[in-house]
């Protein structure tokens, strides 16, 4: 039956900052409550200073609202924004505004707040995305339904990058406690955070569109696999979010009680090589690697073969994927010569894994792959996410590391500054990010395709596969998507039938 608002809910929603006066968050039960397992748990809750994608994964779209976002085909549409428009020149957007947007602390969403939360990726954010809003000049409230926002350049990638985190809209009276209380302007609201167990969402009775079904839904993180198989099974969890044992999809396919999606993602599962230190500074090095890569083999031994080989940092949903798989073909002999070209064999590789399923399934292939071409591989497994984030992302304190990048086109975010983790520093890709975001729209495409095979080429990374987006559910779960296009897992469509 559908929650009506319990005393104990409005409590916890106010101790959130969650609720406004006269609009409470209603629980859920049963048909009305939502068990969803992941993987990844957030390390707390301000995608503004914290990076990684798993706080985005839950707040995107559920507590925070952008003024524009991506349907599932990829395609910009409104979200806060009920239209825009963009002046003759290409810097000059205009945005029209929704007029009865409250924040969940009761405070009005306005044009003001619009310009606000654009004003503090620039002065207050510390995540390297923060840069994505740095081509933007000035963004004023024209009045509390109208905002313009002036760009310093033409920029094909802006008004994409306002559906992603930069472009959350924040009250201006709700910033203080980002990490433990976030305020939006979305359907749902922080109800409860179990650390290093479950977040439980709340739907929000005060929200000015349509209600999204499920009144709760709560979010369980499973560090075992095949822990989060068996509470599918058991009836703990209505959802598998991400799996991680795609070896065992046969235990649901064929059931009818549960339904499997198979689709794509923006997940590229990158062998991150130390570009700026180490063994891997030499070029030759970095090259001997990707020879040594049977990624065919790998992908079947450590993903049951499902994903797909990109040899890149695109994936095929966005307009300039191109198959580069054969840039560095698997060739075990000509991986052993670069190395002895290189004067680096013998040197130890510190291979330094986060503790999530896939890097440290895929991990013992690539060690294995690794020292049958002649390199020394040592292997680490570092606690996703506060230790990895702080010894590999922040200091790049490693030689190699496996992580998937689910951001959406981050390949400059990734490769485009010398100080970000993998210490890529080449001015000719820089060029060409550029180019192709002042350009027109080809001229977007094939820079940005220029830019793959340069990365390519230098051997920046190895792309192991794309990981697929793979969902179990029970079969009377609706809205699931297909691919993912975003970072956010978008609740507010879900529902039973």
């Amino acid at each position: 039956m559908r929650g009506t608002g319990t005393l104990a809910a409005t409590l916890a929603c106010l101790l959130l900052a969650g609720c406004s006066a006269g609009s409470t968050a209603s629980g859920g039960t049963g048909k009305n409550a939502l068990n969803i397992g992941l993987t990844a748990e957030p390390a707390n809750f301000d995608f503004t200073k914290t990076e990684g994608a798993a706080i985005s994964q839950a707040l995107l779209n559920n507590v925070y609202e952008n003024l524009v976002k991506l349907d599932q085909s990829g395609k910009i549409r409104p979200q806060l924004a009920t239209s825009w428009t963009l002046s003759k020149d290409r810097e000059t957007y205009t945005f029209h505004l929704v007029k009865n947007a409250r924040f969940s602390n009761g405070a009005p969403f306005t044009a003001k707040d619009a310009a606000f939360s654009i004003g503090r990726v620039k002065s207050d954010w510390t995540i390297a995305q923060k840069a994505q809003m740095d081509v933007v000049d000035t963004a004023r409230a024209v009045s509390p339904t109208e905002l313009k926002v002036t760009l310093k350049r033409p920029s094909n990638d802006w008004l994409y990058r306002m559906t992603t985190r930069v472009g959350a809209m924040f009250s201006r009276t709700g910033v203080d406690k980002l990490a433990t209380e976030p305020v939006g302007t979305g359907p749902y609201v922080v109800k409860k955070w179990n650390r290093g167990d479950s977040i439980t969402l709340a739907r929000r009775d005060g929200y000015r569109g349509r209600k999204p079904h499920f009144a709760s839904v709560t979010l369980k993180y499973f560090k075992d696999p095949t822990a989060m198989n068996n509470a599918l099974l058991t009836g703990t969890i209505n959802v598998i979010g991400t799996m991680q044992s795609p070896d065992s999809l046969y235990r649901f396919a064929n059931n009818p009680k549960y339904k499997v999606i198979e689709g794509t993602t923006n997940g590229e599962v990158v062998l991150s090589l130390n570009n700026g230190s180490g063994p891997l500074k030499n070029p030759k090095v970095r090259q001997a690697v990707r020879y040594a890569i049977d990624h065919k083999a790998l992908m079947d031994t450590c993903w049951a073969g499902r994903g797909k080989l990109i040899g890149s940092m695109v994936p095929p949903t966005d307009p300039w994927y191109q198959n580069l798989t054969n840039a560095y073909p698997y060739n075990r002999g000509k991986a052993k010569k670069l190395l002895e070209e290189s004067g680096q064999a013998g040197r130890t590789l510190r291979l330094r894994l986060p503790t999530l399923p896939y890097a440290t399934a895929c991990g013992t292939v690539v060690k294995s792959q690794l020292e049958q071409a002649g390199f020394k591989v040592k292997l680490d497994q570092l606690e996703f996410p506060a230790a990895w984030l702080t010894t590999v992302f922040k200091n790049a304190d490693y030689d190699m590391s496996i992580i998937s990048h689910v951001e959406p086109r981050d390949m400059q975010a990734v490769f485009g500054s010398k100080t970000s983790y993998t210490r890529y520093d080449s001015p000719e890709f820089r060029a060409l990010l550029k180019k192709a975001d002042q350009g027109t729209q080809q001229e977007q495409i094939t820079s940005m395709r220029a830019a793959a095979r340069l990365l390519s080429k230098d051997a920046a990374a190895d792309w192991l596969f794309l990981l697929p987006n793979l969902m179990v559910a029970n079969e009377d779960i609706t809205g699931l998507p297909v691919n993912t296009v975003s970072e956010s897992l978008d609740l507010t469509g879900l529902g039973r039938s």
